[in-house]
């Protein structure tokens, strides 16, 4: 797994911070207010990726806005861009695929339809550390 760091410009010294990149996304996902956010561990279950970010968004413009969030704080965060996004104009499931994190963003109906919890219950659920 590669980890993926942030630069800090402090004057004329770049200091590199350890942020890795979900929770860049998780971050950027609370800034819009997302809810029931949650991280999943999918190093050992899956070769496809190593993390996932679930969100919810309590309406179609939140969706968009929290997966706009989302790509704008990776950019510029971390350097990330994503290789495809799927589901933005219908604002139901926005995923977002980053490679080794993808980032699912639901309406509240999609998310308890999909239950991507349940259906990736072998994955260990990363507690998200505290502003």
């Amino acid at each position: 797994m590669i980890l993926h760091c942030s630069t800090i410009i402090a004057g004329a010294n770049f200091i590199q911070a350890a942020i890795p990149t979900w929770l860049v996304a998780v971050r950027a996902a609370e800034s819009k207010k997302a809810a029931d956010i949650l991280v999943l561990d999918l190093r050992g279950v899956t070769s496809f990726a190593d993390f996932f970010v679930i969100a919810t968004g309590a309406n179609a413009r939140q969706v968009q806005a929290i997966g706009d969030e989302v790509g704008l704080q990776l950019k510029h965060q971390a350097g990330e861009l994503p290789v495809g996004i799927e589901g933005y104009n219908q604002a139901e499931w926005v995923l977002a695929d980053y490679g080794d994190l993808l980032v699912h963003i639901f309406s509240p109906k999609a998310r308890e339809y999909y239950s991507l919890e349940r259906l990736w219950r072998n994955a260990k659920t990363i507690e998200i550390p505290p502003e």
